[in-house]
């Protein structure tokens, strides 16, 4: 018997490869009359907030050894054009607590990455003296996520047991590849999976087990995008296997059905349009 075609990766997969690739925004200490504040950071390996607080700052003031509930808004975007749209927002809602300084010079690697400091320098210089700035990671409690394609709650559990897509990486490469020097190859194929004329084309997100493009039309002066899902008939079994499996795809080589992540034959419009 024929196994059903996955159009998408599991819920927790997706949303650990969004973390992977978002930054920090804001972060809100639960139970404060604050209003939330910016935060400046990035994800590590483990999928947890990793945070640079100055003095002055709310959780900055947190004692040696204490911990405190707070929210990290995290945002995934996708640069097309220049233009920024986003992919997702992940609430993270958890335990902030002082980096261990064995791991301070990593955690300060990850935030450089989405937030280069140089307070960073000053924090790794410092560290335990109450006038220099932090570094706090945040224990996962659940992840709130909302995304054009779903929305849902990850416990801890799920969470903290999923990866990241494995071809993260490669596939954002090849992505900004297309999106940079193939556009011309999207639009028919965005036009033959629609059944009609297509708008502005885009890779919006490439994975082991599929693509998805995002077609726009404008609407009596108004951008009505439509994200377009194909998935893969088995998922990719490393970088080569997807790369071959977009080409099929952009050379018209390759008969196969649009769908969205959750099922469903009728592609599905992004509503934060």
């Amino acid at each position: 018997m024929r196994r059903p075609i996955a159009a998408g990766p599991p819920a927790p997969e997706r949303v650990r490869t969004l973390a992977a690739l978002a930054a920090p925004t804001h972060v809100s200490i639960a139970g404060s009359a604050l209003p939330a504040g910016v935060a400046r950071g990035g994800v590590d390996e483990l999928g947890r907030p990793v945070l640079l607080a100055k003095p002055g700052e709310p959780l900055h003031m947190l004692a040696p050894g204490d911990e405190a509930v707070v929210t990290v808004d995290l945002s995934c975007v996708r640069d097309l054009g220049g233009v920024t749209r986003p992919r997702g927002l992940l609430k993270v809602q958890g335990w902030a607590r002082a980096v261990p300084e064995a791991e301070a010079r990593t955690a300060a690697i990850t935030i450089a990455e989405r937030c280069p400091d140089e307070d960073l320098f000053t924090a790794l210089e410092r560290p335990g003296d109450p006038d220099a700035p932090r570094l706090l990671h945040i224990d996962v409690g659940f992840v709130v996520y909302l995304t054009p394609q779903e929305t849902g709650i990850l416990d801890a559990e799920a969470y903290n047991a999923a990866e990241p897509d494995p071809f993260l990486h490669d596939a954002e490469r090849l992505l900004h590849h297309v999106n940079s020097a193939h556009r011309d190859a999207l639009r028919p194929v965005a036009a033959r999976l629609l059944g009609r004329p297509a708008g502005e084309v885009w890779l919006w997100e490439l994975d082991r087990y599929g693509v998805t493009f995002r077609e726009t039309t404008v609407r009596d002066g108004a951008e009505d995008p439509t994200l377009i899902r194909v998935p893969w008939p088995s998922p990719a079994a490393n970088r080569h296997t997807l790369e071959h499996a977009l080409h099929r795809v952009l050379s018209g080589r390759s008969p196969v059905p649009a769908a969205v992540p959750d099922g469903g034959a009728a592609p599905r419009r992004d509503p934060r349009r």
